[in-house]
C-alpha cells in the first residue's frame, strides 16, 4: 500500500513539492529507524510475554495507519503513518519468522525463513497491485484506507483466533552452541547491551549480516521512492506502474525461497 499509491500521489493529494525527494525520502527513514529498533524490542519482549502478545500488539499499532492516509492534511501526517507502519511491521514480521523458527528443525531453517520471504514478497506485489486498481477506481485516499482497514482487521482476527503462541517450543528446543560455547554448555543468556554489542559490532560475522542488511534496505528503499515517481513521469498508469514494481517482490519472493537463497542466509547466521 505504501510502497507504490503513497509516493505516486504525493504531491496530488499530500502537497510534497515537484520532484522533492529530500521530502520523499523522509518516508523511508522514518520507517527504518523505527523498524530497526522495534525489531530488536520485539525479539526481546517476546521472550517475556511470548510471540503471541507482540505479533497482537503490532497489529494493534497497524490500526490508525489507514485512518490517517485517509484523512492526512500534510506529510507530516504521512511520515507519523509510516513511523507507526515501521513499528508494526517490527512487531509483527519479527514474530512470524521467530514463531516459524521455534517449530522447525535446524536443519530446515533456511527453507523456512526463505519460504516466509516468499509468502511476504507476494503479498507486498499483490497488495500494491489490488490498491492501485482500489485508488484508481475510487480516488487514493479512499482506496489506501478501505483497503488498510480491511487489512489490519483480517490480520487482528486471525491472530485472535487462529495463531497459537509458540515460545514454549523455543524453551524447550537446545540453543546451537557457537564454537567458543562448546565447553560451556549451558551458559548464562546475554542480557539485553550483551545482545545489542554483539549483533552491532563484537561478532564479525554478525557485523558483515548487519551491514549487507542494511546496504539491501538502502536499496529497497530507491525502488520504494524512486521507482513509482519514475514509472508514472513515463507515462504508466498507476496500476501498471505498481505492476511493474510488483515484478520485482515477485523476483525478491521467489529468489529468497530458492534453495540457495535460504539455506544461504540461515548458514550465514547459524
Amino acid at each position: 500500500m505504501t510502497r507504490t499509491v503513497v509516493p505516486a500521489v504525493a504531491e496530488a493529494e499530500f502537497g510534497v513539492p515537484k520532484n522533492s525527494f529530500l521530502l520523499l525520502s523522509t518516508l523511508v527513514m522514518a520507517f527504518g529507524v523505527v523498524k530497526a529498533i522495534m525489531n530488536f524490542v520485539a525479539g526481546r519482549l517476546s521472550e517475556r510475554v511470548g510471540r503471541r502478545r507482540v505479533l497482537l500488539l503490532g497489529w494493534w499499532f497497524a490500526l490508525p495507519i489507514p485512518l490517517i492516509l485517509g484523512l492526512a492534511p500534510s506529510w507530516a501526517w504521512v511520515v507519523a503513518a509510516i513511523a507507526l507502519l515501521g513499528v508494526n511491521q517490527g512487531l509483527t514480521w519479527s514474530m512470524t519468522q521467530t514463531a516459524k523458527l521455534d517449530i522447525t528443525q535446524p536443519s530446515e531453517r533456511g527453507l523456512t525463513l526463505g519460504l516466509n520471504e516468499f509468502a511476504g514478497y507476494v503479498g507486498v506485489a499483490s497488495a500494491g497491485l489490488l490498491t492501485a486498481w482500489m485508488a484508481t477506481l475510487w480516488g487514493a485516499r479512499e482506496g489506501l484506507m478501505v483497503f488498510g482497514i480491511g487489512v489490519t482487521l483480517a490480520a487482528l482476527w486471525l491472530s485472535t483466533l487462529y495463531v497459537q503462541d509458540t515460545l514454549s517450543w523455543a524453551r524447550v528446543t537446545p540453543p546451537a552452541l557457537s564454537p567458543q560455547d562448546s565447553t560451556n554448555p549451558s551458559p548464562e543468556p546475554p542480557n539485553t547491551w550483551e545482545v545489542f554489542t554483539l549483533m552491532s559490532w563484537r561478532d564479525a560475522r554478525l557485523l558483515a549480516l548487519c551491514q549487507a542488511g542494511l546496504v539491501e534496505k538502502f536499496v529497497d528503499a530507491l525502488v520504494w521512492i524512486v521507482y513509482p515517481i519514475y514509472l508514472l513521469k513515463q507515462g504508466l498508469s498507476l496500476p501498471e506502474a505498481s505492476a511493474v514494481i510488483g515484478v520485482y517482490g515477485m523476483v525478491w519472493g521467489c529468489r529468497s525461497c530458492s534453495p540457495a537463497g535460504g539455506q544461504t542466509a540461515w548458514g550465514a547466521i547459524g
